[in-house]
């Protein structure tokens, strides 16, 4: 299958995180069977590295308890802070081009990532990656940017447009481009991205989260980043928007709430072309990725038209509000119990 100029073996693909930061955990997830491993990112910044010495994370369940360490399961939601890689760009071009070097004997591409800083920064990064991978990932969408002063979530069109133009000038590779959730319209962020050449769109990053303990303070003592399952008909509402709006011929990867092989198949349904997942591997490792790739397979084979037809296949029965006849009876009726009567 091709994703924006990539050739994968399949579409479920292992985000960048803390697991794609060192050279034994990009060839783990790469051996694991990935389509693609987006590696962690980095940025010009010498705090955005600094940032990652103060990392947390925090499993949340669905009462909304923090689970024990080593006790996360896959229907948690994962609240944490963090930053980027620790490693002298020189350093980590050659960590990037042994990776890469062992994703294609195995037909998975390794990516390198650049989360948002100063947008001349990546792109001179961005040149530099080009030389030992073979696509990069922009990521302007990292939640910790309304946080952490070394790195940046844009939210406003003329901003994406211009940075992706600057990014896109340095590099003649695969350019993907991620968004945030949290936007007045993300669908006018991804047609900005297009239009300044983003070869493909990642949709979407995940949200800014905050969670009182009761007990005084709040988890990790601080804001964060939250991602969950629950995360996910968020995640599919802008991935199926962007499909309609710029059309089955841009590239869709989407990120934020696939923990399971069924919600990887929603997110191809609804318009995406891989998946992106990170917080199952945190959990049960990267062996989980042969078990969603089993899944998704088994599932595509009984479909008529396999990947090509099921991507977007979602949308064909999807209607706005206004061309949705009315119901014969109040839809709400039983949901009032007694106080309806």
């Amino acid at each position: 299958m091709d994703v924006a100029g990539l050739v994968t073996a399949n579409p479920v693909w292992v985000g960048s995180s803390e697991l794609t930061m060192t050279p034994a955990g990009l060839a783990a997830c790469v051996d694991a069977g990935a389509g693609a491993v987006v590696a962690k990112s980095v940025n010009e910044s010498d705090a955005a590295r600094r940032q990652l010495d103060i990392a947390d994370y925090a499993f949340i369940s669905g009462d909304r308890e923090v689970r024990p360490a080593g006790e996360a399961r896959r229907e948690d939601g994962l609240l944490n802070r963090s930053g980027l890689a620790q490693v002298d760009l020189d350093d980590w071009l050659e960590v990037l081009a042994a990776a890469a070097g062992h994703g294609a004997t195995r037909g998975c591409p390794v990516l390198g990532s650049i989360t948002l800083g100063d947008p001349a920064a990546a792109a001179r990064i961005a040149h530099a990656m080009a030389a030992a991978v073979p696509a990069v990932e922009l990521n302007i969408g990292a939640p910790h940017g309304r946080e952490a002063r070394a790195v940046r979530q844009l939210t406003e069109v003329d901003a994406v447009r211009e940075a992706v133009r600057i990014v896109r000038s340095s590099v003649d590779i695969p350019l993907l481009v991620k968004l945030p959730g949290q936007a007045s319209d993300v669908v006018a962020l991804a047609r900005a991205a297009r239009s300044a050449g983003a070869d493909g769109i990642g949709l979407v990053g995940r949200y800014p989260g905050f969670l009182p303990d009761l007990d005084g303070g709040a988890v990790l003592g601080s804001w964060g980043a939250w991602g969950s399952p629950a995360c996910l008909p968020m995640s599919l509402y802008w991935v199926g928007k962007t499909r309609q709006a710029l059309g089955a011929d841009v590239p869709l990867v989407g990120t934020n709430g696939a923990r399971t092989a069924a919600d990887v198949l929603r997110f191809l349904a609804a318009g995406a072309r891989a998946v992106e997942v990170v917080t199952a591997l945190w959990i049960d490792g990267p062996g989980v990725v042969a078990e969603l790739v089993a899944g998704v397979e088994a599932y595509l084979a009984t479909r008529e038209g396999g990947l090509d037809a099921f991507v977007g296949s979602a949308l064909a029965g999807t209607r706005d509000y206004a061309d949705i006849p009315p119901r014969p009876s109040p839809a709400w009726l039983p949901y009032l119990g007694s106080s309806g009567q």
